[in-house]
């Protein structure tokens, strides 16, 4: 059996974006095509499907290092501030793009929150991303 574990995530987070334009929980909102990632950012992302590749790659974070939070994802997506002749300072993700795509996942049925301690996968997402895993890698 193929587990997310035997597949490169590249390759598997661009199948997982695909399949995830499909499903009715999981759409873009109208103010993602306005707002920056990050404030280490200058300028919003230049990809139209940008937000579906936030979200595969965010499911299968979860999936490998679940149970997760915002915080813990916010740091995995941080990037480095350029502040001029200052030595640059790493700056955290914005936390409304993480937290509304947790919150559509969740609508979606593919993780759910473990008390406290954050996200976890559903047995549903697990078979989901398996599916997918299984399909990347007969290609």
């Amino acid at each position: 059996m193929v587990t997310v574990y035997d597949v490169r995530p590249e390759k598997l987070v661009e199948a997982t974006k695909e399949e995830l334009k499909e499903i009715e929980e999981i759409e873009q909102p109208e103010w993602s095509l306005f707002v920056k990632t990050s404030s280490a950012k200058e300028r919003p992302p230049e990809q139209d499907d940008w937000w579906y590749s936030r979200a595969a790659s965010i499911l299968r974070k979860i999936y490998v290092k679940g149970p997760i939070g915002v915080n813990r994802l916010r740091r995995e997506y941080s990037d480095r501030k350029d502040r001029g002749h200052a030595p640059d300072h790493s700056r955290p993700a914005g936390g409304k793009i993480i937290r509304t795509i947790l919150q559509q996942l969740e609508d979606a049925g593919f993780i759910e929150k473990e008390n406290s301690e954050g996200r976890k996968i559903t047995p549903e997402g697990m078979s989901f991303l398996d599916g997918i895993a299984e399909r990347v890698k007969g290609e």
